[in-house]
């Protein structure tokens, strides 16, 4: 994965505790009481992200939906210090199954020499309705 993350997306980074997290203006992670992504001692997990643009509106292809989804997730492990290679595992949940070679593809890309542990799982549908995918990650920094 690029490490040229899209200026369009902005993390803030929060001691809480003894953990550090981590924002991406959400405006749904103070209304659930939620953080992109999380630290604790080397352990970082992300929450499930979907790939919406900074307009806040979706691409209709769920290969740019992934792409951004990752961008995202990538840009929150980098501001809590980890790195993509860092990424251990991923979970993909899709609103449709039969286009997963879609999510694959992309997913190859990112995550080709580096090969974290996937599931990809279909589910009826995400709390948006034009969001086709979702993605957590957890990364543990060496």
């Amino acid at each position: 994965m690029a490490s040229d993350t899209p200026k369009d997306i902005r993390i803030t980074v929060t001691q809480r505790g003894g953990t550090k997290t981590a924002s991406s203006g959400s405006k749904w992670e103070p209304v659930m009481g939620y953080s992109r992504a999380v630290r604790s001692g080397n352990f970082i997990a992300v929450t499930g992200t979907v790939g919406i643009n900074a307009d806040g509106r979706y691409s209709p292809s769920l290969a740019d939906q992934t792409r951004r989804s990752l961008s995202i997730i990538r840009a929150a492990v980098e501001a809590l210090g980890g790195k993509c290679e860092h990424i251990i595992r991923t979970r993909m949940f899709v609103t449709d199954v039969s286009k997963w070679e879609e999510v694959a593809t992309v997913h190859g890309e990112v995550f080709a020499n580096i090969r974290p542990a996937t599931s990809i799982l279909e589910v009826t549908r995400l709390i948006d309705p034009d969001a086709q995918i979702e993605i957590e990650a957890d990364a543990i920094v060496p």
